[in-house]
């Protein structure tokens, strides 16, 4: 045996275990940086920030009529297994409807006219998500009453329910009616422009937009980058 080897043998010291109790505070830290967490997680409360819907930036649509006007005409369904809820939207989409056609349509003159119409506004709750569904439709008549033109659109979108606090609830209420209007404001021109194309004057002639996705639940990220 080289005695140089068992020097070092001699000499060795394996490090001490750290006691119970240090161990465990070792062990719990960082659960207890996760709690702490999500503790802030938890204690952020929801977005009370409603602002009004406007869509006066958008392109408008002079229509060759002598006047526009606006009807709402939506009857709340009975629902099985579910209750209205747009009622509880801080901006409800019968409103954000209304608000779309005064801001957009625009009676640029002639003998005859448009009537906007809102068939559904509705935002059903269920278990575990809220449905909306909004159409429209917009009709052109002459000046004797003849109906000449017409164009309908129609979105829905759904929203899972994560949280069930009030102020989660208003929320999640006014995403959904915001994006459903983002879609309509783009399904709404594209019929106009597709069905109503002669009714349509300058300044509102632009190339027609595509048409946008039907239902989409707005608590799943999209998989990736659309085309």
């Amino acid at each position: 045996m080289n005695p140089g080897d068992g020097a070092l043998n001699a000499t060795r010291r394996w490090p001490e275990r750290a006691p119970a109790t240090r161990r465990r505070a070792l062990l719990t830290l960082p659960w207890l940086g996760v709690a702490l967490l999500a503790a802030c997680v938890e204690a952020t409360p929801a977005s009370t920030d409603f602002r009004p819907l406007n869509f006066d930036y958008l392109t408008k649509l002079r229509l060759s009529v002598a006047i526009i006007d606006v009807e709402n005409a939506a009857v709340p369904k009975t629902i099985a297994g579910g209750q209205h809820v747009e009622a509880l939207a801080p901006v409800q989409p019968a409103d954000a409807l209304r608000q779309m056609a005064q801001e957009r349509l625009i009676p640029a003159g002639g003998g005859g006219r448009a009537v906007f119409v809102i068939d559904d506004a509705s935002i059903i709750q269920t278990a575990n998500r809220f449905e909306g569904n909004l159409q429209v439709h917009l009709d052109i008549g002459t000046a004797d009453g003849t109906n000449s033109g017409y164009a309908e659109a129609r979105v829905s979108r759904t929203r899972t329910i994560v949280d069930d606090s009030a102020d989660a609830a208003r929320a999640a209420l006014y995403e959904l009616v915001r994006q459903m209007m983002d879609d309509m404001n783009v399904e709404f021109e594209f019929q106009v422009r597709r069905s109503l194309r002669e009714y349509l004057q300058s300044g509102s002639e632009t190339a027609p937009p595509p048409a946008p996705v039907q239902q989409q639940d707005l608590s799943v990220p999209p998989a990736g980058p659309q085309p």
